[in-house]
């Protein structure tokens, strides 16, 4: 691994393998057999030009891309880090934006810029859990976005028959191309705009749960075991500094 961050650490190759990346994603879905459930929400929100927030776990971001509407300007939280600026280039090859920073920690500007594409009707995407785990554990930071908003969360969460699962942090999932590959959403969980902080946990613990039982299900659907969440608790104090960003 350390070779490669020193290889990606050149732009030329960096560019060019998240053009790749990009491919690869495009090649999954064209060669895939894709069933999209319980989109009805998110299309009648996209008609009505309503804004929401996409949430997600970390370990689904591959085939994210593809559950969008790219004629809607989203703009997605990631991390300053150089995971998170590699992960940005490569949905910026799908015209979606990003937001650099973190929504607890330190991102202030990263914040105020989804706040601002909120209420100028656009949408942004959150991993909750992002960029270092603890893995399908919600930070606070989705629920406090969406208490200043007033906009709604809307999950999503996809898995594929033939999947590659690595021992990452996260379980991140690498679909395989012609695979059967299903993406289902969630419902839309709201977070009142006076929401003290009893009921901003109690909120955040809503999102947690109906964000693990989707993406529980997705996988049961495509014929796989539950990835298991972390323990809960914070993450280690080495993989706290760039919040909750992918």
């Amino acid at each position: 691994m350390g070779v490669l961050k020193r290889i990606l650490k050149s732009d030329a190759v960096r560019n060019a393998a998240c053009w790749l990346g990009a491919q690869y994603v495009r090649l999954v879905w064209a060669t895939g057999r894709w069933t999209i459930d319980g989109d009805s929400l998110p299309r009648q929100m996209w008609a009505e030009d309503k804004p929401f927030i996409l949430a997600f776990w970390h370990g689904h971001l591959l085939m994210m891309p593809k559950c969008w509407n790219l004629a809607k300007p989203m703009h997605m939280l990631i991390s300053q880090h150089r995971d998170g600026q590699i992960i940005a280039q490569v949905i910026g090859h799908f015209g979606l934006g990003t937001a650099a920073g973190s929504s607890t920690r330190g991102g202030s500007a990263a914040l105020r810029q989804m706040l601002k594409a909120l209420k100028a009707g656009e949408y942004v995407g959150i991993t909750p859990d992002g960029p270092r785990g603890p893995r399908m554990r919600a930070t606070p930071g989705i629920v406090n976005i969406a208490r200043m908003s007033g906009v709604p969360i809307l999950p999503c969460a996809y898995a594929t028959r033939r999947r590659k699962q690595l021992g990452s942090w996260d379980r991140f999932q690498v679909a395989l191309p012609f695979s059967r590959g299903l993406i289902r959403w969630g419902a839309p969980i709201t977070v009142a705009r006076d929401a003290d902080e009893a009921a901003l946990e109690q909120a955040r613990q809503q999102v947690e749960q109906a964000m693990i039982a989707l993406a529980h299900s997705v996988e049961r659907d495509m014929g796989h075991p539950p990835t298991e969440p972390a323990p809960p608790g914070p993450p280690p104090e080495k993989r706290s500094k760039t919040g909750t960003a992918p």
